[in-house]
């Protein structure tokens, strides 16, 4: 993810105020070989996939691995449903959810240019007019305010270079009774065959989600190696 550049203004220090504020909200360490070494919440942030990773995510195994066929069965999605699949890397989740949502919308929202044209080159194969391809940042999914009635993040939030920025940006951007699910790979589980800085526990995530305003709605131990953790918008 590119790091928005910081615009200096001789009559409005304000963009300087916000990073500042920012920048406090994270620290760093060294880093592990997986990770960034910028920590969130006592969290090393793991580096984010590249685009060369998108064979690793259409694998053939990844169904009997994940049963991401279940996680879609659980998402309680209507017909209008306006979904955003934020960090869709090549869409294996977003041209899933599409056809169940015939008269909603899926944002699939990806920082990665690569990404951003293969998704709009599947999109066009498969004629899906209810998927926008929409263009993020590292701090925003860029997405109309109050529009999104279920927001996912598939093994992405780990990966979120500013975590607080993203969950706000989702905050703003879903409905009142819009929710926020996480799925990730569970770090309470040992045998979980991934790399320590891509899982995150239960708790961890419920810290930083509380943090910005979410509340967790529901908890399922569903899937074979990952958490489903639903999130709706805290009560003020």
């Amino acid at each position: 993810m590119a790091v928005l550049p910081l615009l200096f203004s001789a009559c409005d220090a304000q963009p300087v105020k916000s990073q500042a504020k920012s920048a406090a909200v994270y620290t760093s360490k060294t880093p592990h070989p997986d990770g960034t070494g910028k920590v969130y919440l006592g969290r090393e942030i793991a580096h984010g996939m590249s685009t060369s990773g998108g064979e690793w995510l259409e694998r053939d195994t990844r169904q009997e691995e994940e049963n991401v066929a279940l996680a879609i069965s659980k998402l309680q999605l209507q017909p209008n449903s306006v979904v955003a699949d934020v960090g869709a890397g090549t869409g294996y989740y977003t041209f899933r959810i599409a056809p169940k949502v015939p008269q909603g919308k899926v944002y699939a929202v990806e920082v990665q240019e690569a990404f951003v044209k293969a998704l709009e080159a599947r999109k066009k194969e498969l004629g899906l007019s209810n998927v926008t391809v929409v263009k993020g940042s590292a701090q925003s999914p860029n997405l109309p305010e109050v529009s999104v009635d279920l927001a996912i993040m598939v093994d992405v939030y780990h990966e979120l270079e500013y975590p607080r920025e993203m969950l706000q940006a989702l905050h703003r951007a879903l409905k009142p009774t819009g929710k926020l699910l996480l799925l990730e790979y569970r770090a309470e589980d040992p045998s979980v065959p991934i790399k320590a800085l891509h899982k995150m526990s239960a708790a961890q995530a419920n810290k930083e989600l509380s943090a910005n305003g979410f509340t967790l709605s529901r908890r399922e131990d569903f899937l074979p190696i990952q958490h489903f953790l639903l999130y709706e918008k805290a009560k003020e």
